[in-house]
């Protein structure tokens, strides 16, 4: 590596790449690499404002400044789409959540001796980094780490790894501790103690046997516009509420005033509740519990919303089940929506919203789209997983 090298672009783990494809851990775009390959700082870099930065593993880029993060964000996503060939007509600049906003975690755990250890992971890493400040989580969250901390000291068993699942809910946090030891009248007073000290929306654990609610003074919701969703524990939701309202205007624009859309892999409703005003949606899910926290909200609602527990990866809806929608909302896990898109192709359907969190499986379903007759009209990115590697979007395909 010859001196003065430019770092031109950030790579999807994390790296520095050179122009001619040699990576370098810590290098941001517009630095250069010594001969003796130091990095030689450009205007693209920032200082890390977490003393953990380096070693913990909830973030990768702290030391990436503002500017080239979203190009970074934008960059992953044209990036997978060129790499499967894929023609766009406009990928949209990266809308990025802001710091402490992060609404969601889910961290470990470890007890030794007295020493209560709780964080993310270092990087690469079954070490846990222990927290004692985070630019990412929602401030309320955060709170709850020093008395998780003091909590794990009476129920976590010794040197075996707890998880600590935490979540914002509208009536407060809920908390969710997996491999605890709640055994006998002290332990269990400790428990719900803890819970009506901070308020809790829920406190819940797992002992080995299965989830017990602890605590529930009343059933914890999540809002979609106007309609309360009353959510399992720990029921999967966006990351931020930044990135969820990105993601649903990007969903809201794709669909445009289609009368009647059907939302595949619906989760607990986040796209099904917040487009279902003046339009019949069909909604489709294959947990049970998520599907069914939908249903409850949709019925109580009074909307026109038909929901299907329906395992879309083993039964996509096929040409004459799709020829009834307007458009389609596609949010797949992360390997994305294969067998449903070949069904998508052999359809009628004229405008498809997907919503990923994984531009190469997104990338790898809009070939296949886009072979069978649709033309990607747009994405979104957005970078609701701040500092971090993970990238999501939102995309428009129409015939």
């Amino acid at each position: 590596m010859t001196d003065g090298d430019l770092i031109e672009r950030i790579a999807a783990r994390g790296d520095g790449v050179t122009a001619d494809g040699r990576h370098v851990a810590g290098g941001v775009p517009g630095d250069r690499v010594a001969a003796d390959g130091a990095l030689i700082p450009g205007p693209n870099r920032a200082e890390p404002i977490c003393r953990h930065f380096g070693k913990c593993g909830g973030c990768q880029l702290q030391h990436v400044a503002e500017v080239a993060l979203a190009d970074f964000v934008r960059d992953r996503v044209a990036g997978a789409l060129a790499g499967q060939e894929v023609a766009c007509g406009e990928v949209r600049p990266a809308l990025l959540s802001p710091p402490q906003s992060r609404r969601r975690a889910a961290l470990s755990a470890l007890r030794a001796g007295k020493q209560i250890t709780v964080g993310f992971n270092a990087a690469q890493s079954n070490q846990i980094v222990d927290m004692r400040e985070c630019p990412l989580l929602a401030p309320d969250l955060f709170a709850l780490i020093g008395p998780i901390r003091d909590l794990l000291g009476t129920i976590a068993p010794q040197r075996r790894p707890v998880k600590v699942k935490l979540q914002m809910l509208d009536q407060g946090a809920e908390v969710v501790l997996e491999g605890v030891r709640a055994e006998g009248l002290d332990a269990v007073m400790a428990l719900q103690d803890f819970a009506g000290a901070h308020s809790l929306a829920r406190l819940a654990i797992d002992q080995g046997d299965g989830l017990e609610t602890i605590w529930q003074p009343e059933p914890p919701t999540v809002r979609f516009g106007d309609i309360a969703v009353e959510v399992p524990p720990f029921a999967f939701l966006q990351a931020t509420a930044a990135g969820q309202a990105a993601l649903v205007d990007a969903a809201r624009e794709a669909i445009g005033d289609a009368p009647a859309v059907a939302d595949l892999f619906a989760g607990v409703g986040t796209f099904a509740l917040s487009v279902q005003a003046g339009r019949k949606v069909y909604a489709a899910e294959g947990a049970r519990d998520a599907i069914a926290a939908l249903t409850g909200a949709a019925n109580r609602a009074r909307t026109l919303v038909a929901t299907e527990h329906r395992d879309l990866f083993r039964r996509p809806l096929v040409p004459a089940e799709l020829g009834r929608f307007g458009a389609v909302i596609l949010d797949p896990p992360r390997a994305g929506a294969e067998e449903q898109v070949k069904q998508l192709t052999a359809s009628a359907v004229p405008a498809i919203a997907y919503v990923s969190c994984n531009p190469a499986s997104f990338a790898r379903d809009a070939k296949l789209l886009v072979a069978g007759g649709y033309r990607l009209d747009w994405v979104r990115p957005v970078g609701q997983f701040r500092w971090s590697t993970h990238v999501e979007l939102a995309g428009r395909f129409s015939r």
